[in-house]
């Protein structure tokens, strides 16, 4: 009975994420029929466990008990047996648990804070090659060969390279900026406007922040802080998380805590503006 009430469980918190929107804070919501399907199959299983467990009941009263605990064969420790499974169900029932009461936050610049942040490049070849950091520069040439990789950047470059002007909004702000990353220089003087928040690193000049999303490319297991130092028109002032939308002209600089040229975008217009309803953006292709 109790493995019928934690697939009930999962089926009621799969379905909470949905009907709340909170879905999009884990995946990337081009897959959210595969947690779709995943509800639909742990409600079936639900059905299936409690019929099998109204049989049990039902033939147990009709038959009663043919042969002792011993006599059947059966030897195990009750006492192992209950810790065993006191074990399984806790492991089972915390995500229902933390999913359904637990808040679902935000992530900010606190985190920024927290961890800190580095270039991709900058830690090249050290440590886990498909567990690289997903800072500043959205990169997902894991996900595909050499060969697709650079046809895909190419082929997503030409949506941009000709305008002089690159909006970038919801749907297309991971994409713009993991394609403007990868050809530094090229995208040089052209007029580049889109949103984020705030964030104040301390070691930048007064005049610059960095404007950021949080966004997700598959799942929250490769999510990061995606955006670009912008320099700021003198004497304005941001605190952290404070919501803007920037206009300016895209350049490149070197950047020394890095130890390599980014892109950065040189402010003329600015102004402040309301966190979006949905603070993250997803990748698409």
């Amino acid at each position: 009975m109790i493995r019928a009430y934690i697939l009930m469980g999962f089926t009621f918190f799969l379905m909470h994420l949905h009907t709340s929107g909170n879905i999009s804070k884990y995946i990337n919501m081009k897959y959210s029929y595969l947690s779709l399907s995943a509800m639909v199959a742990a409600g079936a299983l639900t059905v299936v466990q409690f019929i099998i467990v109204a049989k049990e009941d039902k033939e147990g009263g009709q038959h009663g008990h043919g042969c002792s605990h011993h006599d059947c064969g059966h030897h195990h420790s009750k006492e192992d047996t209950w810790y065993k499974k006191l074990f399984v169900y806790a492991i089972m029932i915390y995500p229902i648990v933390s999913g359904i009461f637990f808040p679902i936050a935000t992530l900010n610049s606190n985190i920024v804070k927290a961890k800190g942040f580095h270039f991709p490049t900058y830690n090249e070849g050290k440590g886990d090659p498909y567990a690289k950091p997903q800072f500043l520069r959205p990169d997902t040439s894991g996900y595909f060969g050499k060969e697709a990789y650079a046809d895909l950047m190419n082929k997503e470059k030409k949506a941009y390279i000709d305008k002089n002007t690159i909006v970038l909004d919801d749907k297309n702000y991971l994409k713009g900026m993991e394609t403007i990353y990868n050809f530094p220089g090229e995208f040089d003087d052209k007029t580049i406007q889109f949103k984020g928040f705030v964030y104040n690193d301390p070691s930048t000049k007064k005049s610059q922040i960095f404007v950021f999303r949080f966004g997700i490319i598959h799942c929250v297991a490769d999510s990061g802080v995606f955006g670009m130092l912008a320099d700021m028109p003198e004497g304005t002032k941001l605190k952290n998380d404070e919501w803007v939308i920037i206009k300016g002209k895209l350049s490149e600089m070197y950047y020394a805590p890095f130890k390599m040229d980014i892109p950065y975008v040189q402010v003329d217009q600015w102004q402040r503006t309301s966190p979006p309803k949905d603070q993250y953006v997803y990748r698409g292709y």
